[in-house]
């Protein structure tokens, strides 16, 4: 652990949980609840101007929805970590928290030994779950069941297109001309039945269909 105190903000629209955890937080003495909001403007206004480590965001707010503000946050403040703390245990919604840039997810019902073991782990740099969030995710999905097959040169284009690569850039790293690159492109949109390449990269996320 930081031999500084970790600096954590909540934001939730109800005040009651932002007491809740104050209180469950309030016994670590690494950790420093220096904020507490109840709506999406405040927050971005405070990441503008301070350093923050550890954000605990829920989805539901009056004026945003927590998943985009977690991608709002992230550009504005890359280093700081979001944990998504919310109700929802929707697969999809998770998974979608965790594309925006989320260091982890975590169902309101966790347990305080849970929620500081996460927050370590976040500092840590990785990705964390509350065992039920772990639960969740471990569970395929009905798409899951029928997942497309895919060669191993879509395979190839399709990881970088997640990585925002365009058919041009994509032609000259695989030595392919544009228009065949154009072609495996519509070719990955067709089974993933996806409209759009944000779709498409979507889908394959949740799936683990993007190799490392």
């Amino acid at each position: 652990m930081q031999s500084h105190k970790i600096n954590i903000v909540i934001v939730d629209d109800h005040p009651i949980v932002i007491e809740g955890l104050k209180m469950m937080l309030k016994n670590q003495s690494f950790f420093n609840i220096s904020e507490s909001f109840t709506s999406a403007s405040e927050i971005i206004q405070y990441v503008k101007s301070n350093i923050v480590d550890i954000i605990l965001l829920d989805i539901t707010l009056p004026d945003a929805n927590g998943i985009e503000l977690c991608k709002d946050i992230k550009k504005i403040s890359p280093d700081t970590s979001v944990i998504m703390f919310s109700n929802r245990s929707e697969r999809s919604i998770i998974m979608q928290c965790i594309q925006n840039g989320a260091s982890g997810y975590l169902l309101k019902n966790t347990s305080i030994e849970e929620l500081i073991e996460c927050i370590k782990g976040a500092l840590s740099g990785n990705i964390v779950f509350c065992n039920e969030t772990k639960q969740i995710i471990s569970k395929p999905s009905q798409n899951e069941l029928s997942l497309p097959r895919l060669t191993k040169r879509e395979k190839q284009i399709l990881k970088l297109v997640a990585q925002g690569k365009t058919s041009s850039v994509i032609a000259e790293e695989l030595f392919l001309s544009p228009l065949t690159v154009d072609t495996h492109r519509k070719n990955l949109l067709q089974k993933f039945q996806a409209k759009n390449s944000t779709e498409l990269i979507t889908i394959a996320l949740q799936q683990n269909m993007i190799e490392e």
